[in-house]
């Protein structure tokens, strides 16, 4: 049993990698990244839209300078 887990959870951490990043750099647009990458991540072209979105500059959430 514990060995479907971790064929379940591997991919699944790799599907959701984008929106992962996104979070926990506190991307302001980390919600956007979310629906993409659960949308149209399982094209490859959506989840390479997704990884870009969540590595550019970024302005954080909530800050105004």
């Amino acid at each position: 049993m514990q060995v479907i887990a971790v064929l379940v959870s591997v991919p699944t951490l790799g599907y959701m990698l984008p929106w992962m990043i996104a979070a926990l750099r506190g991307t302001s647009n980390h919600w956007d990244v979310f629906w993409l990458n659960l949308l149209l991540g399982w094209t490859v072209l959506g989840w390479v839209a997704a990884f870009v979105m969540s590595v550019l500059p970024h302005r954080i959430a909530g800050y105004v300078r």
